[in-house]
């Protein structure tokens, strides 16, 4: 079976294709609507033969579908017909489930992902539980992705961020009660080190977990409850 991944963000849909090793990217930006992510996707890949199609959303993600319109996106994600686009069946998930599926290696994890924002998910025991941790209150009036992401970065500078980034995983992984924790987005490249239990992953990933949302065939369980719960078919 070859699956499309498609890993959509605010600058670039990042699209993993069967049988190519690099990803191809189609620019996105504040006018990238649902309908024109899908026509610029047909568009780079022209000729190219998939069966399933995965997509990773940069939201919250409800019975397989966006909960809500991205905040660094244009519109129509909520109302789009995504398997009439594409001609196949297609299913969704917020798009750090999808990394941390990709990510997973056994026993019970916590993935977040450090971008401009905070994605959150975990997984436990092979089942994908996406969290939306980000908008939690944290200190100061302000949230966890306030310290986290972006603007916490900018904010603070490094040094105090990253300060923040270990304490949140320390209070999240006794909290949650994880083996391990998966640092994942563009922002892991200004960290200086990770503390014990705590590793970088690859954002490659993502292509990685886009494929396992296909796999309940082949005895991996996380991949049918992740269908039964977050990823109906669209």
């Amino acid at each position: 079976m070859k699956v499309l991944v498609i890993d959509v963000g605010g600058t670039n849909v990042k699209l993993g294709v069967p049988g190519r090793k690099e990803p191809i990217k189609v620019p996105s930006g504040r006018t990238m609507t649902a309908a024109r992510m899908a026509a610029g996707v047909k568009k780079a890949l022209a000729g190219v033969a998939y069966d399933r199609v995965s997509i990773g959303f940069p939201g919250p993600v409800v019975n397989g579908r966006p909960a809500r319109e991205p905040a660094n996106l244009g519109g129509g994600w909520m109302r789009f017909d995504y398997r009439k686009a594409f001609g196949r069946p297609v299913r969704i998930v917020n798009d750090a489930a999808m990394q941390a599926l990709g990510s997973y290696q056994g026993g019970r994890m916590l993935f977040l992902g450090l971008g401009t924002g905070l994605g959150s998910a975990l997984v436990a025991d092979g089942v994908l539980e996406p969290l939306e941790l980000a908008h939690l209150p944290y200190r100061k009036n302000r949230t966890y992705e306030d310290y986290l992401g972006l603007r916490g970065y900018e904010r603070m500078g490094r040094k105090k961020w990253q300060a923040h980034v270990e304490k949140v995983v320390a209070l999240f992984k006794h909290g949650l009660q994880v083996d391990y924790v998966v640092l994942g987005g563009g922002q892991t490249k200004r960290l200086k080190g990770v503390p014990a239990g705590v590793r970088v992953g690859d954002n490659a990933n993502a292509f990685v977990g886009g494929r396992r949302l296909w796999d309940e065939g082949r005895g991996h369980r996380h991949a049918g409850k992740t269908h039964a719960h977050v990823a109906a078919d669209a």
